[in-house]
């Protein structure tokens, strides 16, 4: 089950867990772009079904969850990666925007997880990942809301790890770097660049300039660290927020 799923990191990471043999529960706030994915993975012969999903309304995803798991069964793998970001000057942060921004990917990951251990409890078994950020670990400038979302799902995963061990779930977050997805492409860029003062163009560059690999994140990158998590060879990983920032975060 993959929240995001219709686009960018989710759509990556829904397409790694075809590939290894998963049954993939690809959800979205757009059907079509959910169902799309899923035929995508359907036609290079994996098994996927799309799912419209609301994470921030409680209904949605616990309708959702139910119907995946009357279609095939209760879900082992949940992973919590629908989000939105914003850069903006934090006294330009209005209370709706604040609220948006927590709504989706802090309370959007508060209700994915309780309704997912709702599912594992009984089996007793299962691996929840949350999608955090390296501004969960290290604060930026303009970007307040997404940094406090962000720090917040760390918390919110390692309370989960403490709580649940004994019932066979694990929670990790995972925490990537800068990601050139269609949210980047789209409006990030133009407002990194006003708060660099560079142009559009200059942003990426800059960026990869200041990775020590040299490089930006990959939907990719993200894809197979989350399906090494969600494996066994993990079993003893949790409560952990993974770097996927190429040294750019080593904390």
């Amino acid at each position: 089950m993959v929240t995001g799923g219709g686009s960018g990191l989710g759509a990556a990471i829904c397409r790694a867990f075809a590939a290894e043999g998963a049954r993939v529960a690809v959800t979205d706030l757009r059907p079509e772009a959910a169902e799309q994915v899923a035929a995508e993975i359907r036609a290079a012969g994996g098994r996927a079904q799309g799912w419209g999903l609301d994470v921030a309304d409680r209904a949605s995803v616990e309708r959702t969850a139910d119907e995946i798991a009357g279609v095939w069964a209760p879900v082992d793998v949940w992973v919590n990666n629908a989000g939105i970001s914003r850069v903006i000057p934090f006294q330009e942060c209005t209370d709706e925007l604040w609220d948006q921004i927590l709504r989706i990917n802090l309370k959007g990951a508060f209700i994915g997880c309780q309704v997912a251990l709702r599912q594992m409890l009984p089996q007793r078994r299962g691996v929840i990942l949350n999608m955090s950020s390296q501004s969960g670990k290290v604060g930026n400038s303009q970007y307040a809301a997404y940094c406090a979302s962000k720090f917040g799902i760390i918390g919110l995963t390692q309370s989960l790890a403490m709580e649940f061990a004994r019932d066979g779930i694990r929670v990790n977050a995972l925490c990537p770097g800068v990601v050139f997805t269609a949210l980047w492409d789209e409006e990030h860029i133009r407002d990194y660049g006003r708060k660099r003062g560079m142009p559009p163009e200059a942003v990426r560059p800059y960026l990869e300039e200041k990775n020590p690999m040299g490089r930006l994140c990959l939907p990719e990158d993200v894809a197979r660290t989350a399906v090494f998590l969600a494996s066994d060879d993990a079993a003893y990983i949790t409560g952990q927020a993974i770097n996927i920032s190429g040294g750019s975060v080593m904390h």
